[in-house]
């Protein structure tokens, strides 16, 4: 059992939580909790660390799971190596993802079309974990993100996407306005959601290859990725709001999209004629 926080595991956690410098160089990133620990692709799972308190309770769980023992911190080390104020006592470290623009932007299985989440310099953590973890339950495909977006496997983000990002298939682009303008040259429509937007958001058609333009929480979209986009939408605020927070916003846009793909994908009743 490791008890002291100088050792050199617990510093590198340590290193692994907060510089996403160490996690690139290392190539992975730190999962808390045991859901997240339970969903990590055993492929991916680099090393596990649980706290003392957690093996004395949980310890024969490990056993008859058949994946590699943990290395048992004392829990004031593992108190220093949580990212978590309440840590649940187990956390690993994970190899990143890496997918290509092509891999995210594929036509779905079975020729269904692609659902895109595009965000341009969104900053806040749990804004990000949040639209993943909702592009997964809406059917998005992917999400691309411009160079200015926070880290996806800031430990914030990882936390909020409460296991999408396992799954979800995503990639910075270095000039994210000419990918988009590529990308619609190959049919697939982007709306921008946009305060100046010219129509609302649910009188469009999302049945096709489509993508969402989500912006910057204060500075919205940029004025270039906004024309590069074939269509401003606006989603309609009552009372004296003036906005909706990014995670909503890209919340809204996707579930109408998943809601009239599923409204087109029912079968037509035959109408039965008179005579």
């Amino acid at each position: 059992m490791i008890t002291s926080t100088s050792n050199q595991q617990v510093k590198n956690l340590i290193q692994l939580q907060k510089k996403a410098k160490a996690r690139g160089e290392q190539d992975v990133f730190v999962v808390e909790g045991i859901k997240m620990y339970e969903e990590a692709p055993l492929d991916r799972l680099v090393q596990t660390f649980v706290s003392e308190s957690f093996w004395r309770a949980h310890g024969p769980v490990f056993e008859k799971s058949g994946r590699p023992d943990p290395v048992i911190l004392s829990d004031p080390a593992f108190a220093a190596a949580a990212d978590t104020r309440t840590p649940q006592g187990i956390l690993c470290v994970v190899r990143q993802y890496h997918y290509s623009l092509e891999e995210v932007c594929a036509p779905v299985a079975g020729g269904g079309p692609q659902l895109l989440i595009v965000l341009e310099n969104l900053q806040d953590p749990g804004n990000l974990g949040t639209i993943i973890r909702t592009a997964e339950a809406a059917g998005a495909t992917g999400v691309l993100l411009s160079e200015g977006c926070v880290d996806i496997f800031n430990p914030k983000v990882i936390r909020s996407t409460m296991g999408s990002v396992y799954r979800m298939p995503f990639c910075y682009v270095d000039r994210l306005c000419d990918t988009l303008r590529g990308l619609r040259r190959r049919g697939i429509r982007f709306y921008a959601a946009h305060l100046a937007g010219s129509v609302s958001y649910d009188t469009e058609d999302y049945t096709q290859a489509g993508g969402f333009l989500i912006g910057n929480e204060s500075r919205g979209l940029s004025d270039e990725a906004a024309r590069a986009a074939d269509v401003c939408v606006k989603i309609p605020m009552c009372g004296r709001a003036e906005s909706l927070n990014a995670g909503v916003a890209a919340a809204v846009l996707m579930y109408e999209a998943a809601r009239q793909r599923r409204k087109r994908e029912k079968p037509i009743d035959k109408v039965r004629k008179t005579y």
